[in-house]
């Protein structure tokens, strides 16, 4: 590995550190309900905070015009409302320092020529990726600006998707650096991370409805296994039912669960890869028992985060520990 492969390796590690801390405190922002709270979409301006009682008042004003305020805030005073306000504030400002992070070293490797062949488009394609990702924020809370003062499901899993995706990108990308480039994952591999994937995709629907304050018990969902709720939307049922969704969450994580121990399985084989093993089988053991312990104390805020961290830690781990099958497989 050449100082240039390591170098670049290390910064889009430190990228995916990022993005995964970007994550965490969107869960945050969402949990504590203060994703609405800024009601403009400034991209360059809105870098800087309120800095004056005029400024702070003008953002109120505008936030008092906004459903969420007349219809679940209301009288809502402007200590509390900078609060909220904080939360997503800091989740806009983090995504921008994002970009500042990706797009200068970039430039900096771009112009001493230290990107390896073949590696250029990849980088261009994350670069653009992360600017499409700040405009889907947007459009996200948009949602949630016209009339019902609820972010849109749909559009917070794709803002999760979107995320995840660059997360994996910018992991897979720094493996084959530091590591040497690995085969294309193909069948058990993909279908594990696939699984997890959809796992946590699953979770955002939950999140977007609720749906994690309901039924705080498990394994049964009332008198049974199934809520007696389910179905009731038809078809689109697993994406507009709250406990429908719950439901779905909960027993794709089994699944996902037994897909990453047969990852672990199949790592321990390997003795340079078994300590990857071992961390994927832990972190998902991990993760379903906090999942399970989240649920039951009605979601607060602090385990909400920490769950969410989980995930991205169990699909970090789980493509660390592909990464390693597939060179192996080459």
């Amino acid at each position: 590995m050449t100082d240039s492969n390591r170098a670049i390796a290390i910064w889009l590690f430190v990228m995916a550190f990022l993005v995964a801390m970007m994550v965490v405190i969107g869960g945050v922002t969402r949990l504590t309900g203060s994703g609405l709270s800024m009601v403009e979409w400034r991209p360059l301006i809105g870098t800087l905070p309120p800095l004056s009682q005029a400024e702070w008042m003008r953002v109120f004003t505008l936030y008092q015009a906004s459903p969420e305020y007349n219809d679940i805030n209301y009288g809502m005073s402007l200590a509390e409302f900078k609060l909220i306000f904080f939360w997503e504030y800091f989740h806009r400002l983090w995504g921008r320092m994002l970009g500042i992070a990706f797009a200068l070293p970039l430039a900096y490797f771009a112009f001493r020529k230290m990107i390896p062949q073949g590696y250029k488009l990849p980088l261009l394609v994350l670069l653009c990726l992360g600017g499409m990702q700040g405009v889907i924020g947007w459009w996200m809370v948009k949602s949630g600006l016209v009339s019902d003062p609820t972010v849109s499901q749909y559009r917070l899993a794709t803002h999760l998707g979107m995320a995840l995706f660059i997360y994996g990108m910018l992991l897979w990308t720094g493996f084959n650096l530091f590591y040497g480039k690995a085969l294309r994952p193909s069948g058990h591999m993909v279908g594990v991370v696939t699984i997890v994937a959809i796992t946590i995709i699953a979770g955002a629907f939950v999140a977007g409805m609720d749906a994690g304050l309901l039924y705080n018990e498990y394994p049964l969902m009332g008198d049974g296994l199934v809520p007696i709720e389910y179905g009731e939307e038809g078809l689109s049922d697993p994406f507009e039912n709250p406990a429908a969704a719950q439901f779905h969450h909960r027993w794709i994580a089994v699944l996902a669960v037994i897909g990453v121990l047969t990852l672990w399985r199949r790592a321990n084989r390997i003795a340079h890869i078994r300590i990857r093993g071992i961390a994927v089988g832990a972190i998902v053991l991990g993760q379903f028992t906090l999942g399970i312990i989240t649920l039951l104390n009605g979601v607060p805020v602090w385990m909400g985060a920490a769950h969410q961290l989980g995930a991205v830690l169990l699909l970090g781990a789980c493509l660390w520990c592909v990464h390693g099958l597939s060179q192996k497989s080459a």
